[in-house]
């Protein structure tokens, strides 16, 4: 039975990807957790790590209309009636590439009911002593466009203290405001307005957040930055480029233990519920492909 962990390894830095989702289930740096991981066997908990394509965030209802055509997505998160982080989370992905400091996953999406064409879907995960660089990108193998939209999901992981005691810093001056049951987007505002502006680096204390942020400051190079520090002196950080003008910030709170485990940072193609606003939605046509890369790296 071909393996369905790959561990890659370079200077400071170690990994292991499974094929469950091409999710992300390690990351360290000389022995330190970079992110909230889990176990080898079973389901995923809390989408640590996965890629989430042809959608990210939520899908209400899991229904949308393309090109005059209705479709009903599987409903994965019942208690919000949403189909969420797309339809490649539960699939087992292909190995394509493997080598001591890199690996190549890919999974296919066939047009159905719930999808309009197929699409070849693979990410890479790469190290380097400057940390953890990753890509995904998807073609469109099939006949008819379709829309499109992704994203990671990794937790982050600043040091050894809890997260109410983490800086954090997001270069984002907006939020999208959602409904309190249903996490559905309602309309922008400044992250002023919520206690939301971590434009400087801020302790995060017991602010709860589950939000996508965009209005997005960049360096020369197009480039973005979330950092989280621990008072400790450790720390990491998650760098995108413009091919995600969102990103979806998540301090992991449960109604029950364990909360408040890591900060999710979801650089993201669109909000969530782009399938019915269109807003950012990318189409992608018969043949054309859509790539995204990020980089996980340690701070101190």
């Amino acid at each position: 039975m071909p393996s369905t962990e790959h561990s890659i390894a370079s200077g400071p830095y170690t990994a292991v990807v499974t094929a469950r989702g091409g999710a992300l289930r390690e990351l360290q740096h000389n022995g330190r957790d970079l992110v909230v991981g889990f176990g080898p066997d079973g389901r995923i908990p809390d989408y640590r790590g996965v890629i989430c394509v042809p959608w990210p965030n939520r899908l209400a209802d899991g229904r949308y209309t393309y090109a005059g055509t209705a479709y009903q997505a599987a409903i994965n998160e019942p208690q919000r009636g949403a189909a969420l982080h797309g339809l490649a989370t539960e699939r087992t992905w292909e190995v394509r590439e493997a080598a001591e400091d890199r690996v190549v996953l890919a999974c296919t999406i066939s047009a159905g009911p719930d999808y309009p064409s197929d699409l070849e879907v693979s990410v890479s995960y790469s190290l380097d002593p400057d940390g953890l660089h990753s890509t995904v990108r998807t073609v469109n193998t099939g006949a008819a466009s379709a829309p499109y939209g992704a994203c990671p999901h990794p937790y982050l992981v600043a040091g050894p203290n809890g997260l109410d005691e983490w800086t954090l810093e997001v270069p984002a001056r907006e939020f999208l405001e959602v409904t309190p049951d249903r996490l559905l987007p309602v309309g922008m505002k400044g992250v002023e307005e919520r206690g939301f502006d971590f434009r400087r680096p801020r302790r995060l204390g017991p602010v709860k957040i589950d939000h996508a942020f965009t209005g997005i400051s960049r360096d020369a190079s197009g480039l973005a930055r979330v950092r989280v520090q621990d008072p400790a002196g450790t720390g990491v950080e998650l760098e995108w480029g413009t091919e995600l003008p969102w990103v979806q910030i998540h301090t992991a709170d449960k109604p029950v233990a364990p909360d408040r485990l890591g900060l999710a940072v979801e650089p993201m193609t669109c909000p969530p519920d782009a399938y019915n606003s269109g807003v950012d939605l990318l189409h992608l046509k018969p043949g054309e492909s859509h790539s995204a890369s990020w980089t996980i790296r340690a701070l101190a």
